[in-house]
């Protein structure tokens, strides 16, 4: 049987970036469950209100929706199930380490399959207070107008 190659995305979670400030990005594979991945597969999985924790030198993606399985059967697993992790040691260590200072937390921001695997991208962020928030959308908008400034400007010349 042939093995998957490349990058398939499942899920984002836009509203971290927009409600905290990145600071690193981990990559960690999954403990699931074969209906799990059946659901994934099929695309279905929301990581809005996810978040992940340290827990006995184990990091752990709680809250995390992962609808079950249609034609799963009673050995379905439950949705919003605790999922560990798996990271080595030294970036544990310094996930728990940055996790003690004031302010951080370890958010979910990508579900995907990288050559036939399920990944999630995790981030070590501190959250943004409202001015921040509004100050990103500016900047966004304001690039926004720029690059369309320049594309009618582009268009004017070639007419």
């Amino acid at each position: 049987m042939a093995r998957e190659q490349g990058t398939k995305p499942i899920a984002q979670n836009k509203k971290a970036r927009h409600d905290y400030h990145i600071d690193e990005t981990w990559e960690a594979g999954m403990v699931l469950m074969g209906t799990e991945v059946k659901s994934l597969r099929q695309g279905r999985a929301s990581l809005v209100d996810g978040f992940a924790e340290v827990d006995n030198g184990e990091v752990y993606l709680l809250h995390v929706h992962i609808p079950e399985y249609l034609n799963g059967t009673w050995t379905n697993h439950a949705a919003r199930r605790r999922r560990k992790l798996l990271l080595n040691r030294a970036e544990i260590t310094r996930i728990e380490r940055k996790l003690g200072d004031k302010g951080y937390t370890l958010v979910p921001l990508s579900l995907y399959f990288k050559d036939g695997r399920a990944k999630v991208e995790i981030a070590l962020a501190r959250g943004k207070k409202a001015y921040d928030k509004r100050h990103t959308l500016a900047e966004k908008q304001a690039d926004r107008e720029k690059e369309q400034a320049v594309q009618r400007r582009l268009k004017g010349y070639k007419d």
